[in-house]
């Protein structure tokens, strides 16, 4: 159940729904190569079996098996993976569907001969050290260039263990295990030691004991599992707080404990589980002896390169401690979303090798030429998965409420079982809110990878991954080598929409949060898939991917939070500028166009910004950018990020301009000045407390907001229709006494104690009145 779990929150990265499968031989006779031959018969027998149930595709249309009564509707799509025990056996259950003309061919098993060998690309381990590299950069340590301490389970012959202890030389691995051998090193020397891992890595079927002697430091050495007991050095005693003369057990035990800085999971096995939870509830009795409860770990960070390393509850116990990891499930998604990468780009060249333009000789260099593009998508990924769970970490406890409702939906939905995904009960919840203690990192991953799930489910169903604007979401999709050659079969590829659903589902949450869909479908009454259409407007419109990439290439360059707070920054306005989408900007017609306007309003109001701002707000952009700057953000993107709350009004102006018949700057200039005069920016600001943490305060801040700046753009069109033409001080004279009465009512709630939800709601409908007046 543990891996179903795991792999159902795998496949947010992916575009298949599928499950954790087992196969498993019941008679095997005896001796390595007969068991071997024998297992080859009964996965032939397993994976010929499956494909007799499966609909085909024939010349573009769903064919069902043949004398099989079909209780579903037509579906052809089913991919098996290599894994533990097959790792080897692509290539025969590619054979099996080639020999059936099962219509994916040789994408039917990733990996084979003519995939992707993840071993040998070390994507999983890659993957998992994109989220350790995020874990250490949030405290301001750079682990490809600083030295530090590693302890691991695993051995350099495997995948995620091997690769792993290969990606920086900074590494000092101080203790490893695996199922044969216990590896001690006290005192690594980074560069010595790498070198001799990488030497065990590249020998075949290496294990711990060919590990040079010579290369290991005082009071080090390998030891067998099979021993009774060991005699320990003092050094080594030192290092893991045991005594002189130890079981293997006892030493393998400390190794989970000791005070490193990351603790690497490679093998297979869990290892650490929650103070409250039994080994029977573990159900992994081959490593009872070994596994220590979570607050026994010493370590800064852990690495779940392997799946299941870690129980949900031992997650949450250790970071509820300050100890910084994910969830499996996240830090070795790269394997899953490898194999669907090369599935998917074996369907799209697979049409143009029966159309004649590619032959299969040059299909499969193509495939290897771009291993590498691949592996950067993927990797982009955990990249891109990690950051959306540290900003919702960097929420705390004021995103609780809407954290509640996700889960009540998914609940609604039959899509989530919290107790089984260890999340919080509407009780614990309370208790937490009362605390201020809010959701964990390995909460928000399960919480972030089923909201891209659900959100995945209503775009499949929408008319979103039709509209042309979406295209280049599944263009992006393939690497660039693919994309000139082979645009038609891009564009005709069977599982376009399902390519584009998944894709902009990890880009909306990644960007938004996981309560993203759920906080603007309850605050402007919307449905997921109008919300996607806002969403990729603002993106657009704003030029939000520039700016992202741009606080990307700041990593190591700056202290870890505070690039995160730039991140927040544009995530709230993300969110505000959706919801201003979703109340008023968007007609029915397809997206390029309502993009093309908004733009440019915002491109001629940018281009002269500082002439359009009053006085005070000019002088608040130029303290937030020299802020900025001063935080180590580069000059013009310091620019970009101060000038994001001002051009936000550029979309208001072009409401605004049409009807008063007026340029959108002149109309611009109008709104700035009432917001300023007004105390708008401020008042927004100042709403921001109000709401910690409390749903309903949250909706009803966001509805004052809404109505206040509905009030704005109401008292801008009256000012442009006055005697006044536009000109906000020439009117303010004319209505001095109103005006002045309304500006200093709202300078006064901003006093004192401060803001309150009612002195919010009285200032809204002051400024209503003096609009409609």
């Amino acid at each position: 159940m543990s891996l179903v779990k795991a792999q159902q929150v795998k496949n947010a990265v992916i575009v298949p729904q599928g499950a954790k499968g087992g196969f498993v031989p019941r008679k095997l006779p005896g001796g390595r190569e007969a068991a071997q031959a024998e297992a080859i018969t009964c996965y032939r027998a397993f994976v010929a079996s499956l494909l007799s149930l499966t609909d085909n595709r024939v010349k573009g249309e769903i064919v069902p098996p043949a004398r099989t009564i079909r209780r579903d509707a037509g579906d052809p799509y089913l991919v098996v993976a290599a894994d533990k025990g097959t790792a080897t056996f692509s290539d025969i259950a590619n054979g099996i569907a080639l020999g059936r003309d099962f219509w994916l061919g040789d994408a039917f098993a990733s990996g084979g001969s003519t995939g992707y060998d993840h071993k040998g690309m070390g994507i999983t381990a890659r993957g998992a050290w994109e989220a350790v590299k995020r874990h250490f950069r949030e405290m301001n340590i750079d682990i490809q260039a600083t030295p530090f301490l590693v302890a691991g389970v695993g051995d350099m012959s495997g995948d995620v263990f091997g690769n792993g202890m290969l990606l920086s030389k900074a590494i000092k691995l101080v203790a490893a295990f695996d199922h044969r051998d216990i590896f001690i090193d006290p005192d690594p020397d980074p560069a010595q030691s790498f070198e001799e891992r990488l030497r065990l890595f590249n020998l075949p079927r290496s294990s711990w004991q060919d590990y040079g002697r010579a290369m290991i430091s005082k009071g080090g050495g390998v030891y067998s599992r099979s021993e009774k007991y060991i005699a320990l050095s003092q050094e080594a005693q030192k290092l893991l707080g045991v005594g002189g003369l130890v079981s293997p057990a006892a030493i393998m035990a400390a190794i989970v404990k000791a005070p490193v800085d990351l603790l690497w999971f490679g093998g297979i096995g869990t290892y650490v589980r929650g103070s409250g939870e039994t080994d029977a509830q573990v159900s992994d009795r081959a490593n009872d002896a070994i596994r220590v409860a979570a607050r026994e770990v010493q370590a800064k960070v852990i690495g779940e390169g392997a799946n299941l390393a870690v129980t949900q509850r031992g997650r949450v116990e250790f970071a509820l401690l300050g100890g910084r990891l994910n969830t499996d499930a996240i830090d070795n998604s790269a394997g899953v979303n490898t194999s669907d990468a090369e599935v998917n780009i074996k369907i799209a060249l697979g049409s143009a090798v029966a159309a004649g333009k590619l032959g299969t000789p040059a299909r499969n260099e193509l495939l290897a030429a771009m291993t590498n593009e691949v592996a950067a998508s993927v990797l982009r990924n955990n990249y891109l998965q990690t950051l959306a769970i540290s900003l919702a970490e960097l929420d705390g406890a004021n995103d609780l409420g809407f954290q509640q409702r996700l889960m009540h939906r998914l609940e609604k939905l039959d899509r989530l079982n919290r107790a089984l995904e260890g999340l919080p009960s509407d009780a614990a919840i309370a208790e937490r809110a009362a605390a201020n203690s809010p959701l964990t990192r390995p909460e928000l991953a399960v919480l972030l990878a089923h909201a891209k799930i659900d959100l995945n489910h209503s775009l499949i169903a929408s008319a979103v991954p039709d509209d042309p604007h979406f295209g280049r979401a599944l263009t992006a999709y393939f690497p660039p080598l693919m994309r000139e050659r082979f645009a038609d079969e891009i564009v005709h590829h069977p599982l376009r929409r399902e390519i584009i659903a998944t894709s902009l589902a990890n880009d909306i949450i990644n960007s938004g949060g996981p309560t993203f869909i759920v906080r603007l479908a309850e605050e402007t009454v919307s449905k997921p898939d109008d919300i996607a259409y806002a969403f990729a407007a603002v993106m657009a419109v704003h030029g939000l991917g520039g700016i992202y990439a741009a606080i990307d290439a700041l990593d190591g360059k700056m202290d870890g939070r505070k690039q995160l707070l730039l991140y927040r920054k544009v995530q709230d306005l993300l969110r505000k500028q959706t919801a201003w989408f979703l109340r008023h900007g968007l007609s029915g017609m397809s997206l390029e166009p309502e993009i093309g306007r908004f733009r440019e309003g915002v491109e001629q109001l940018a281009m002269n910004l500082e002439a359009a701002l009053p006085k005070k707000a000019l002088s608040r952009l130029e303290n937030e950018r020299k802020r900025l700057e001063g935080e180590g953000v580069p000059a013009p993107l310091a620019h970009r990020l101060a000038a994001l709350g001002p051009l936000t009004q550029a979309l208001d102006a072009v409401l605004v301009a049409p009807p008063m018949k007026v340029p959108v700057f002149d109309a611009a200039c109008t709104i700035l000045a009432v917001r300023d005069a007004f105390h708008l920016d401020e008042l927004a600001a100042a709403s921001e407390a109000l709401a910690a943490g409390d749903y309903f305060d949250r909706l009803a801040v966001n509805s004052n907001l809404a109505a206040a700046a509905s009030a704005q753009r109401a008292l801008a069109r009256r000012i442009l229709k006055s005697a006044a033409k536009g000109d906000f001080l020439a009117w303010r004279k004319l209505n001095e006494a109103a005006s002045g009465r309304v500006a200093a009512s709202l300078a006064s709630m901003l006093e004192g104690r401060g803001l309150t939800l009612a002195k919010l709601t009285v200032a809204v409908a002051q400024l209503r009145d003096l609009a409609a007046a």
